[in-house]
């Protein structure tokens, strides 16, 4: 059935997500979702977000990640799906 079998997604979010509270929202968001893996700011003003849950959890987290909190402004999402590793124990932020 869909939604049960675990994944990772790996996904780079463009526009103004550094220093408008982006990690700690998606951090917040992931943690109620039930996904663990990180969030880190880049050196090119982007964020990467991992996580690792079932796909309906991650396509969950995927959707908000597009609109982001209320001060970020979300151009781009890109992601890319990666097997789970089983590697993560929480989200934490980075």
């Amino acid at each position: 059935m869909k939604g049960e079998v675990e994944i990772r997604v790996r996904m780079i979010v463009r526009g103004r997500v550094q220093g408008v509270f982006f990690r700690r929202a998606a951090a917040e968001q992931a943690r109620a979702l039930g996904i663990i893996g990180w969030a880190r700011n880049l050196d090119d003003g982007s964020v990467e977000l991992v996580g690792e849950g079932t796909r309906d959890t991650l396509e969950a987290l995927l959707a908000w990640a597009h609109q982001g909190p209320p001060h970020a402004r979300v151009d781009q999402v890109e992601a890319r799906w990666e097997p789970w590793q089983g590697d993560l124990l929480q989200f934490q932020v980075r």
